[in-house]
């Protein structure tokens, strides 16, 4: 049998991959990894003896906190069912490249170069596999697989998968199941024996997945060198940052990336302090200590809000209190037709219920929203999407159209354990941030659309099971930036400017995001910044705290911008 290729490396466009089996020399192995690039991350794979590996540059590298496991490509069984509502496939369009790279970021994880993707579409080393939706087309999952034995001469053919990444606003279930699926038989085809992958330790989901596919440990592990991407791993915060959502994680990710010191004050609710330069500014997610507690106060208030941006020239809907006689309420909903009832102080969709027709549904959503806030507020019900408008410093960072959450059906599953499983992927995607409730207004929905709790869904129907789309119930979210019609940018920036306010989530219900028209919703003094990739709403977050973190080469050219334009 043929020797391996000697101190073997494989560029796979995030970093590289270093196989640490084909390095006879500890000390060798240890100078590769510290050549790593900038925003990059490289893996020494299958070390034997981290210990030694470590003693070489002990202030540099650090063993990686993940299991090593393996798949017998032979003993793999078949799937119980087929993928339904996508297809797995490998990149074929150019378009694939930067949907992958925003799936990537929506991970937290290194992009890469769409040039190299491409380029390496056919490469025989790497493979890139895609999910995409029969429907819609829209990219929904990819994987990247390693071919060993073209990358060094592997003597066992072995191959490896990496980037394995769902988009997390993903509907159908399986996605990642089926993506390991058609690497392993790829590489099955393509005459490997096996395939090994690395997991981080804690990640539970993943790990039920393989063990489920027949993937057995391996006593062989990962080395990395420390950089900012990593940091968490080799510090002990680990642990500490469990319990932060992904919208705070995502603020103290840039600013570690720049050099900004992060001191986490309470994980749990979201707060750190960040400093840099002598300065120092704590934090709550997108809520900083530039935001004045009489801003706070104007959004916390949704009727003051719509005051406020009414005079500054705003579209807002007609709105009543809830304490008006029923023969307001009633000649109000036979105006309209529909209405929305929401508390007037509260946050994530709690007690809003949307598409009211009749006094009975009135009032029980009445009922409900008084369980958030005493006083209840009911408006006129604009159909159309959902908009988000993240303005940040009067400026427009992102747009995007935010989408109720919606099952599909199996034809074998009901209706609750349908919501179920969306409801488990929504959390484990957004760190328990998102769930579908069972409650009366889901209940609701899934009645108007012909089902109950216990219906069995047919195989490929998609229902909607809320009316509203905020992302703590479910909700997903959908980049429009590049197409929003200017008069609701405007419209935006003038919201944020009556309230005045530095940071905030605008939203606004829309017929179409390319056109004008358009109603006033509510405006959110902390908006999540996580979900919308691949705009740079932290990065511009960051930049407004932190002038001065932004380096002088990109702050001389935005100046020449802003007076050109």
């Amino acid at each position: 049998m043929s020797e391996p290729t000697p101190n073997a490396v494989v560029d796979c466009g995030w970093g590289r991959l270093v196989f640490a089996e084909t390095f006879a020399d500890p000390a060798e192995l240890a100078r590769f990894l510290e050549e790593e690039g900038p925003d990059r991350r490289d893996i020494a794979f299958h070390v034997s003896d981290p210990h030694v590996l470590l003693a070489q540059a002990p202030q540099d590298l650090f063993l990686d906190p993940s299991h090593t496991y393996r798949l017998d490509l032979t003993a793999l069984a078949p799937a119980e069912r087929p993928p339904a509502g996508f297809t797995v496939r490998k990149v074929a369009a150019a378009g694939d490249t930067s949907a992958i790279n925003r799936i990537y970021r929506a991970r937290n994880m290194v992009p890469v170069d769409p040039d190299f993707l491409w380029r390496h579409r056919k490469d025989p080393v790497l493979t890139y596999l895609v999910a995409e939706d029969e429907g819609s087309g829209a990219i929904l999952g990819t994987v990247t697989g390693v071919h060993h034995v073209h990358a060094f001469a592997d003597p066992d053919a072995g191959s490896s998968l990496w980037c394995l990444a769902i988009d997390p606003q993903a509907a159908p279930p399986g996605i990642g199941e089926a993506l390991v699926r058609a690497l392993a038989e790829h590489f099955h085809d393509a005459g490997c024996a096996t395939m090994d992958l690395s997991v981080m330790h804690d990640n539970e989901p993943a790990i039920a997945l393989y063990d489920r596919l027949g993937f057995e440990r391996l006593p062989m592990f990962a080395v990395k060198r420390r950089n900012s991407i990593n940091e968490r791993l080799f510090t002990g915060s680990a642990a500490v940052e469990e319990a932060l959502n992904p919208y705070a994680r995502i603020i103290i990710d840039e600013a570690r990336r720049r050099g900004i010191h992060v001191e986490i004050l309470d994980a749990q609710g979201g707060f750190f302090r960040l400093t840099y330069g002598g300065r120092t500014l704590r934090c709550r997610e997108s809520l900083s200590e530039l935001t004045s507690a009489v801003a706070l106060s104007i959004c916390d208030d949704k009727s003051v809000t719509r005051r406020l941006v009414e005079d500054a020239g705003v579209e807002v809907p007609e709105q009543i209190v809830a304490d008006e006689d029923e023969g307001a309420i009633a000649a109000f909903l036979a105006r309209h037709g529909s209405v929305v009832v929401k508390p007037a102080r509260g946050e994530q969709g709690r007690g809003i219920a949307v598409g009211l027709d009749t006094a009975e549904a009135v009032a029980t959503a009445v009922e409900t929203a008084r369980r958030e806030c005493e006083r209840v507020l009911i408006e006129s019900c604009f159909e159309g999407d959902d908009l988000r408008l993240v303005v940040i410093d009067f400026r427009l960072v992102a747009a995007a159209i935010r989408r109720p959450p919606a099952i599909v059906g199996d034809g074998r599953a009901t209706a609750r354990e349908l919501i179920e499983r969306l409801s488990r992927r929504r959390a484990a995607a957004t760190g328990g941030e998102s769930r579908v409730p069972l409650d009366g207004e889901t209940e609701r929905t899934l009645r108007a659309a012909g089902f109950g709790w216990d219906d069995a869904i047919p195989e490929g129907t998609s229902v909607t099971v809320r009316r509203t789309a905020n992302l703590h119930t479910g909700g997903t979210i959908h980049d429009v930036t590049g197409i929003v019609h200017p008069r609701l940018v405007e419209a935006a920036v003038a919201a944020a400017r009556a309230i005045d306010i530095p940071v905030c989530g605008i939203d606004f219900m829309v017929k179409d995001a390319r056109e004008p028209d358009y109603v006033f919703i509510e405006a959110n003094e902390r908006p999540g910044l996580a979900n919308h990739e691949p705009q740079p709403t932290a990065e511009r977050f960051v930049d407004l705290l932190f002038p001065l973190s932004i380096p002088a080469s990109v702050r001389t050219l935005r100046a020449k911008r802003r007076i050109a334009g």
